[in-house]
Parts: C-alpha cells; sequence; structure tokens
C-alpha cells in the first residue's frame, strides 16, 4: 500500500501528517506507525498524525505517538496538523478542531499559530516538582542548569517510577532565565526520549512557574533545544483559562511510503 506524507516540524519536534478524510490508513497497525517514525527504518519522527473528517468542526486530529500507539493531545503536532489542513482547504485563519481531549480553537498570527488549551483547574505539587496535565500528562521539575541535565537518564526514571508506573508522563525539566522566561528540556513518553521541543510540556513548565509565584508574568517566553515558544494564559480564582501555546509549525518534505 503506498500511501502520500508530508513531514512537519514545529521547533524541532517533528511529524509525519497524511490526508486520511476517506479512511483509508491502517491506524490500528501500531507496527506499522512505529516503522514510520522510525529514524532508521522508516521517515523518522516524533509522532504521526492523521487529518481526518469531523462533523463538529474543521477536522479531526488523531495522534499518534512515535511507539505506534494512539497519544494524547500533543501541542506541537497540533500546529502542525492546523497548518497541514490549511492547505488542504479545511480551515482558515480562525480554526476549530477536534483532538482526543475534545475542541480546540487556533489561529494564524503573521508566520505563528496560536493553539488556545483547556482551561487548567488542577495541579499536585509533589515533593521537589509539580504535576499537571496540559492535554497530556507532565511532571515539571526546576533545576540550577537545564543544560547539565542528562534527561534521558532521569527522565526515564522519573517517568516509569510511582505514582506513574501505570500510565507513565512526560518530564521536564526547567531553568528560569527571567521573570517572563525561561529554558524547558523534556523527556516525552512514547518517544522515550528527549525530543527538541514539547508543546504541552512548556505549557506546563510556564503554568508551574506561575503557580510555584517563581514568576509573575502572564506570558512568558520558553527556550527549547528546537527553538522559541510562548505560552500566554489568564488566571483565575480556580486555575487558569485563555491559556495559549503560541510558535511555528514548517513543512519539511513531502513524499510516499509503501506499507507492506
Amino acid at each position: 500500500m503506498l500511501f502520500p506524507f508530508v513531514k512537519y516540524q514545529g521547533t524541532g519536534n517533528d511529524f509525519v501528517l497524511v490526508d486520511n478524510r476517506e479512511a483509508g490508513f491502517p491506524i490500528t497497525n501500531q507496527e506499522a506507525v512505529a516503522q514510520i517514525c522510525h529514524r532508521n527504518f522508516g521517515i523518522g519522527a516524533d509522532g504521526f498524525i492523521c487529518i481526518e473528517s469531523d462533523a463538529s468542526s474543521d477536522f479531526y486530529m488523531r495522534y499518534f505517538n512515535a511507539d505506534g500507539q494512539e497519544g494524547s493531545l500533543c501541542g506541537n503536532g497540533s500546529r502542525c496538523a492546523i497548518h497541514y489542513a490549511k492547505s488542504l482547504g479545511l480551515t482558515a485563519d480562525k480554526v476549530t478542531f477536534r483532538a482526543s481531549d475534545g475542541v480546540h480553537h487556533a489561529q494564524f498570527i503573521n508566520n505563528e499559530i496560536a493553539l488556545e488549551l483547556h482551561p487548567i483547574t488542577q495541579w499536585q505539587q509533589l515533593d521537589n516538582a509539580l504535576f499537571l496535565d496540559t492535554g497530556s500528562p507532565h511532571h515539571v521539575v526546576f533545576v540550577e542548569d537545564v543544560a547539565q541535565v542528562d534527561v534521558s537518564k532521569l527522565g526515564s526514571e522519573i517517568a516509569h517510577s510511582p505514582p506513574y508506573l501505570a500510565l507513565g508522563t512526560n518530564v521536564n525539566f526547567v531553568h528560569q532565565l527571567s521573570n517572563n522566561s525561561i529554558s524547558v528540556r523534556t523527556y516525552e513518553r512514547g518517544v522515550e526520549a528527549e525530543t527538541l521541543s514539547c508543546g504541552t510540556g512548556v505549557t506546563a513548565a510556564a503554568l508551574a512557574a506561575h503557580i510555584s509565584k517563581r514568576i509573575s508574568a502572564e506570558q512568558i517566553h520558553i527556550h527549547t533545544r528546537g527553538g522559541k515558544l510562548s505560552v500566554s494564559f489568564v488566571p483565575t480564582t480556580v486555575g487558569y483559562e485563555s491559556v495559549i501555546l503560541q510558535g511555528p509549525a514548517t513543512p519539511v518534505f513531502v513524499g510516499t511510503w509503501e506499507i507492506k
């Protein structure tokens, strides 16, 4: 079976996307998805995304982790999906789409895409970290020098330790740069490695910085190994609303792939 695809990256977080509106891609074939994402034996990507028809919005974004299993919300992947969907004529500058966690809104702002995540009303204070769910689960720990952290080793240890044994978690290591900027490195579950950027991860990190009163600004600039993102939000009496992740989404190349 041959199918066309497009490769995208959002601050170095890369994805293979397909137009699956006719439901021709074998989405239950986890081995095929995992091979497509494999960097030695496939196209190579942190995740795989199907653009599908949706009766209640512009499109449905079906996201798969690099291990082939269907995953939770991906922030950088969402922005790439939005850019691709617009190229297919499915949406305009203002976007409504559905993902695994429900309906989201977004808009194009110059060369970037601003994605609105759901309000955050719950988080958990751990011994030296915070846990919160921004569409995907995130453990956030602040460090003195994020460049010196062994993200793969420490991230794996945390991701698969209590209380995360059942489903695992993403792990973010955060260094505060100023009152409105942080540097973040993320270990992603499903990829089981550090990625150059994680959209829901930097969102969790920005909110954690505000929750812990390290930062008072309500728009935070984030430096990742793959580029720069920004997160803005509005504090409320019960948490945060109007949580916006903004950054670029860039097509890399197009091609065809054969599933045997």
